[in-house]
């Protein structure tokens, strides 16, 4: 038989704030994982890598040595912010190439761009 005080808790204003909330919380957490790629996990780890990187002349992105540092030519500072400039252009492209193919589930296209990304920080791992 139905008792209709069963019914009280659902009518108590809180319940529908609570409930509300707890269906939202399930939505986004499935909405995440619905829609990770093969290596999103990957890339999350890797932006924790370089986030913890410490700013300096040995940290950040690479790229190759120059002819003129090859024949002891001193850098200007201009060429310095270029070369900088230059590397942290190529990570953020691997990066961003590492996203695409991540969004587009090619796990393979994903890792090899990730593997560039790791080259250009210099991470191993």
């Amino acid at each position: 038989m139905f008792d209709p005080s069963s019914i009280s808790a659902l009518r108590h204003p809180q319940f529908g704030l609570v409930f509300g909330s707890v269906l939202c919380a399930a939505a986004l957490f499935n909405a995440g994982t619905a829609h990770a790629g093969p290596c999103t996990a990957q890339i999350i780890a890797f932006n924790q890598q370089i986030k913890t990187i410490t700013p300096g002349p040995e940290s950040g992105p690479t790229a190759p040595q120059t002819v003129g540092a090859q024949l002891h030519h001193q850098p200007t500072p201009g060429a310095v912010e270029h070369a900088e400039h230059v590397a942290n252009k190529d990570a953020d492209a691997a990066l961003a190439k590492a996203r695409e193919a991540d969004a587009k589930g090619d796990a393979a296209g994903c890792r090899a761009a990730l593997k560039e990304a790791r080259r250009l920080y210099a991470i191993n791992k």
